[in-house]
């Protein structure tokens, strides 16, 4: 049995298709407790570096449920395909390998890539190339641009539509990201710039129409390191909705019939927040064994829950009024110090023909739930982080909480998206799922 520190502890491992490891399953419906929370990672490239993230933020918990009367914990951690860049900081966390100098790959993540893409070896290894040598040439970009393109169209996932897109907008009749089919150079440049605005030291560069210094292109290969990243999250974002949507959504009705006495409560960091809340999706009617869902530094729309899209959008949240389906509150914990949300996420989302003009992240449609918390949503919640501590949180609905007083500290260009490992943070998912009252 895998050893985190905590105990009673189980795993459930799911395909990139929401299948889960039959042997785990059973494990889990028989732990001895009254309470199981189950936390999703975000973006790991092995279980073991999952399993540090949940070892980390776990060891809280202990100490706060210690002398609650009735209350036996266990916990969980949900294993799912997805990757991480290792250049992208988890503060107090030790990285397996030292990340690459500048636009270029490590090996770490060029392997971590290639098990992410089965069949995509050649594109990526041209791709690694491509960022390595940093060719100055228009002909390269557009090269590196529909291998990036290749790695997602070969997956399949530029054309599933209704497969867990944010907004009802997003799946409608070839409304694709810009980042799938505006010019490569142009994406590379706007991104090198987004890079500068989250304070990451990239090479200076002219940001008019020509791109180039004396006819230079070289320093867009740093926006291209983020093209590729980006795209790849394109599909980890299509992933997690599929895994919570047909994985850990009807795994949960099913601990609702093998056992019914047990609480469950769900708690997701970056994509793995987007998995948790689409479980909400494919929860079975009728199952209220689900006491809550936390969100933490969630990277989807703030508009998920919405049941009207404002800002000249049309349609529904892709989760519009799920919140409603489980027994308790669904809780979005965000951060201005989020860089990775507040700025390349914007510009990441934002539909072809229609991102914003402005400087990066200015233009609040696209911006993520884990950026400024749940938006278009009545009754909602909004409480500072100590307002959270000292009072608690509803027991139902949407909630927001604003966590930058602990949620603040990380290098560019992620910022504090992967801060998370705070006792005030598991104080809120006790809170939030009725196990520990403040």
């Amino acid at each position: 049995m895998t050893d985190i520190g905590v105990e009673p502890y189980r795993e459930i491992t799911f395909d990139a298709d929401g299948d889960a490891d039959p042997a785990e399953r059973t494990a889990l419906t028989g732990v001895d407790a009254t309470d199981l929370v189950l936390f999703a990672h975000g973006w790991n490239n092995t279980p073991s570096t999952a399993r540090g993230m949940y070892r980390a933020f776990f060891a809280a918990f202990p100490p706060l449920v210690a002398g609650s009367p009735g209350v036996r914990l266990a916990y969980g951690g949900v294993t799912w395909p997805s990757i991480r860049f290792t250049d992208e900081t988890i503060p107090d966390f030790p990285h397996a390998a030292a990340p690459a100098a500048g636009p270029g790959l490590d090996a770490a993540t060029v392997s971590a890539l290639k098990g992410f893409f089965p069949g995509q070896d050649a594109a990526l290894d041209t791709i690694a190339s491509y960022l390595r040598e940093q060719p100055d040439s228009e002909a390269a970009f557009t090269d590196f641009g529909r291998l990036t393109r290749q790695l997602v169209t070969a997956s399949g996932s530029a054309g599933r539509a209704g497969s867990g897109g944010d907004l009802a907008l997003e799946d409608g009749p070839g409304a694709v990201p810009a980042l799938l089919t505006d010019s490569a150079l142009e994406l590379c440049q706007r991104f090198t710039s987004a890079l500068a605005e989250t304070g990451m030291d990239v090479r200076p560069g002219p940001s008019g129409p020509s791109f180039s210094i004396g006819g230079s292109l070289k320093h867009l290969w740093d926006g291209a390191k983020e093209v590729l990243r980006q795209t790849t999250y394109y599909e980890m974002k299509h992933r997690a909705g599929t895994v919570g949507q047909r994985g850990l959504g009807p795994l949960i009705g099913q601990l609702a019939l093998s056992r019914p006495d047990l609480r469950v409560h769900l708690v997701g960091h970056s994509q793995g927040a987007r998995l948790v809340a689409f479980a909400l999706k494919g929860l079975p009617r009728g199952a209220r064994n689900l006491k809550s869902v936390t969100l933490l530094e969630g990277a989807f729309s703030h508009y998920v829950f919405a049941e009207r899209l404002p800002d000249g959008l049309t349609g529904a949240g892709a989760l519009s009024d799920a919140q409603n389906g489980l027994d308790g509150p669904v809780v979005s914990c965000y951060s201005h110090f989020d860089t990775a949300l507040g700025v390349i996420y914007p510009l990441a989302s934002a539909l072809s023909g229609d991102y914003a003009s402005a400087l990066p992240g200015q233009d609040g449609r696209w911006w993520a739930i884990g950026h400024d918390g749940i938006q278009a949503v009545s009754p909602c919640t909004t409480l500072t982080l100590a307002e959270a501590l000292r009072d608690g949180v509803p027991d139902s609905g949407c909630v927001s909480v604003d966590a930058a007083a602990v949620v603040k500290s990380g290098g560019p260009p992620s910022g504090a998206h992967s801060d998370i490992c705070h006792p005030e943070l598991a104080r809120v998912v006790l809170a939030a799922g009725r196990i520990v009252t403040t």
